[in-house]
């Protein structure tokens, strides 16, 4: 067969080893999949793969085995997990437009989780539908707290839940519960003053371990929603490094609109000569200047009061 490779990699095919054979990526935003559609994947694997599925690092399934003459009938067979998953396609029944922004991946969140203070798939579901498809290449993740389950800080977009507590004093019976959690298993910002808890607002990561911990809810979560926001994360053969606080207390509307400008800088500053046609993040920011990259990033973006944006941004790790 004579094969369009770059169209196989953007319809979300691999290029594997073995001559003639490639394999079906298949997207699950956020991680969350209904026990209905697995029916789906399991008779693309049977019919046109070998029989077997790949569970990805990123939270997706790949289906080896299936042979390249075979791609149509498989994406015809992937209508009801797009349409499902409400991933936004060019043309039904051709399988996925893009496949360059990689699967959004979450930890389980709050839906589940006593410490995520946050849906992480709802978010991620909705960054998907905001920025899906996208030829560049970009790596988001969420987490729903700060124990950081879902590794983010190796992305090029973190997203941390936060809760900001609330703290109802008449409830209080000084019971320590709180103070000894924070102390324990989080970063110590709690201490009593007559009696009383005092937080000390500057070093609170907003993990919520005093909301979990307070046997008569004198501390509750927020309504508001709040995020940590780092940046630019990388694994790989050159240069590895981890992503940096960038927001503290950012909202939801403001990470969406960021990512989004970020998309914008990018495709006017990208390497047109990179391999492949793809330039980390990280390095058109290191190439263009931080400040640079910040004036694209926060254009029209309109913080909540209690945002706290880090400065100056400065990277760490190893060089070759």
């Amino acid at each position: 067969m004579d094969i369009n490779v770059k169209q196989v990699r953007k319809n979300a095919f691999r290029v594997t080893k073995t001559r003639g054979i490639t394999a079906s990526r298949i997207r699950i935003p956020g991680g969350h999949l209904d026990a209905d559609l697995l029916p789906v994947i399991q008779r693309i694997a049977q019919e046109y793969g070998d029989g077997s599925i790949h569970l990805t690092v990123r939270q997706g399934v790949e289906i080896p085995g299936i042979r390249y003459e075979d791609m149509p009938q498989v994406n015809q067979l992937l209508q009801p997990l797009i349409d499902r998953m409400g991933i936004n396609q060019e043309e039904p029944g051709t399988g996925y437009s893009s496949a360059g922004t990689r699967n959004i991946s979450a930890c389980i969140g709050n839906r589940v989780c006593p410490y995520g203070c946050y849906d992480t798939t709802a978010f991620a579901q909705r960054i998907e539908k905001a920025i899906f498809p996208h030829d560049l290449h970009f790596k988001i993740a969420l987490t729903g707290c700060p124990n950081d389950c879902a590794k983010v800080r190796l992305h090029d977009f973190g997203i941390i839940g936060m809760t900001l507590p609330q703290y109802e004093k008449d409830r209080c019976v000084d019971c320590r519960a709180c103070v000894k959690a924070c102390a324990k298993k989080s970063v110590d910002a709690l201490r009593t003053v007559n009696y009383k808890v005092e937080r000390n607002h500057e070093k609170c990561i907003g993990c919520g371990e005093c909301v979990i911990n307070c046997p008569t809810r004198a501390w509750t979560r927020s309504q508001e929603q709040y995020y940590r926001l780092v940046l630019f994360g990388r694994t790989g053969k050159r240069n590895p490094r981890l992503a940096v606080d960038f927001i503290k207390w950012v909202d939801e509307e403001s990470i969406l609109k960021i990512i989004k400008n970020t998309y914008a800088y990018v495709q006017a500053h990208i390497d047109p000569n990179a391999p492949g046609g793809k330039e980390h993040i990280g390095y058109i920011v290191d190439r263009t200047g931080v400040q640079e990259y910040l004036k694209w990033a926060l254009q029209d973006v309109n913080l909540p009061d209690c945002a706290e944006v880090s400065s100056p941004l400065y990277w760490s790790g190893l060089h070759y």
